[in-house]
């Protein structure tokens, strides 16, 4: 009988989509990384934001364990009193006890659903979305999100109109009736970190109140306290109609919510997922919530982001620096593709980028310390000047 596993066997292989940095990563701790030969790191990009109250927290690998040793999953077809514990504590901390929580597992996921409450509870199917957004990967999320790179044929639609961000008058003109609802981010991540103003989300719940349309808030990735407040549309003083929450809801842990105004009510079967609100996931993130409360990383989150601002604002090259809190965009004048690689290679220290070329984005854990906040400023001068 001839050897199943022959020289010439090929092997199955990973599908070729993102690009990779050639580098091992076996251990974590904070904001600290170290790679299969010893070399460390530091994480000041927290994989995409999701690193929130810092890697192999002991509190949250503690709960995760425990659980794991009792159940990890059953379906949504019983009752799990972890859904109602993270619900109760989200409500809280978050100050929107009076809403409803739908649990899933991704933003994308998160948006989906958002998109189908509104259209349910509207019975229309237009939603207006804003230039340079984005909201997922998934069907409507991808039509949803303002990059045709990433939009397959059968993912276009009619359904989605493209404003620009932070312009009245273009929103005004657009708005009308036959809209299901309004998505907006917290502050647009990918595209490089714009905020919308505080006088146009103001401008645009008083317009989606007065037509009883839902406003969208995606706050996938500016949640979580990461701009100094629990959601960064708080600084305007806003209450959306539905919020989606995800990244740094799990600190590593695959799991997303779709929080919704008491208003919108729910029916059987309307919405569903297998894995949404499985024991491991409400676990990490009612894990996530305690730590968040305990060490309070959301005020630690709001000094640590002025501190790094304040050292920004001393560099020449630095043509503008956009954010709240831990969420910062650092532009340059030229594209930073050059200064991300050496950051990485000379001084071992991950940042993130964005569709704006120029520009990095920052989203470290939200214990970030101010020791490590100086230690990439004296790197980041080094690489720039």
């Amino acid at each position: 009988m001839e050897n199943s596993a022959t020289a010439t066997e090929t092997t199955m292989q990973m599908f070729d989509v993102y690009h990779l940095f050639d580098i091992d990563i076996t251990k974590a701790s904070g904001s600290t990384l170290w790679d299969s030969k010893g070399k460390e790191y530091l994480d000041l990009y927290g994989g995409h934001a999701v690193i929130s109250v810092g890697h192999s927290h002991p509190e949250y690998v503690q709960a995760l364990t425990k659980q794991l040793q009792h159940i990890s999953f059953y379906s949504n077809s019983i009752h799990i009193k972890q859904q109602e514990e993270l619900a109760q504590k989200l409500g809280r901390l978050s100050g929107y006890n009076d809403y409803q929580l739908f649990l899933c597992n991704s933003g994308a996921e998160a948006n989906e659903n958002a998109f189908k409450l509104a259209s349910f509870y509207t019975g229309k199917k237009k939603i207006i979305a804003f230039g340079k957004s984005f909201h997922g990967r998934t069907s409507l999320a991808v039509a949803a999100t303002d990059n045709p790179q990433i939009v397959a044929p059968i993912n276009q639609n009619e359904h989605i109109t493209f404003l620009p961000l932070n312009d009245t008058s273009a929103f005004d003109y657009a708005f009308s009736d036959d809209v299901a609802g309004v998505i907006i981010e917290g502050i647009q991540g990918v595209a490089g970190v714009y905020a919308p103003t505080i006088a146009f989300l103001q401008h645009i719940e008083k317009a989606c109140k007065a037509k009883n349309i839902p406003l969208i808030l995606d706050e996938v990735q500016s949640g979580y306290g990461r701009t100094g407040k629990f959601f960064a549309h708080q600084r305007a003083g806003i209450k959306p109609d539905i919020i989606t929450i995800a990244k740094g809801m799990g600190n590593g842990f695959p799991v997303a919510g779709v929080m919704i105004a008491p208003h919108i009510k729910a029916k059987k079967e309307m919405l569903g997922t297998t894995f949404g609100g499985n024991y491991l996931a409400c676990v990490a993130a009612i894990s996530v919530l305690d730590i968040i409360e305990k060490e309070n990383l959301i005020t630690n989150a709001q000094e640590q982001g002025k501190y790094l601002v304040s050292k920004l604002q001393d560099i020449s090259k630095v043509k503008e620096i956009r954010g709240l809190g831990l969420m910062i965009g650092i532009e340059l004048y030229e594209p930073c593709a050059e200064v991300r690689r050496r950051l990485l290679e000379e001084h071992h220290i991950f940042v993130g980028s964005s569709s704006n070329k120029n520009t990095i984005r920052i989203l470290p854990s939200l214990a970030i310390t101010e020791v490590q906040i100086n230690q990439f400023i004296e790197a980041f001068k080094s690489v720039i000047t």
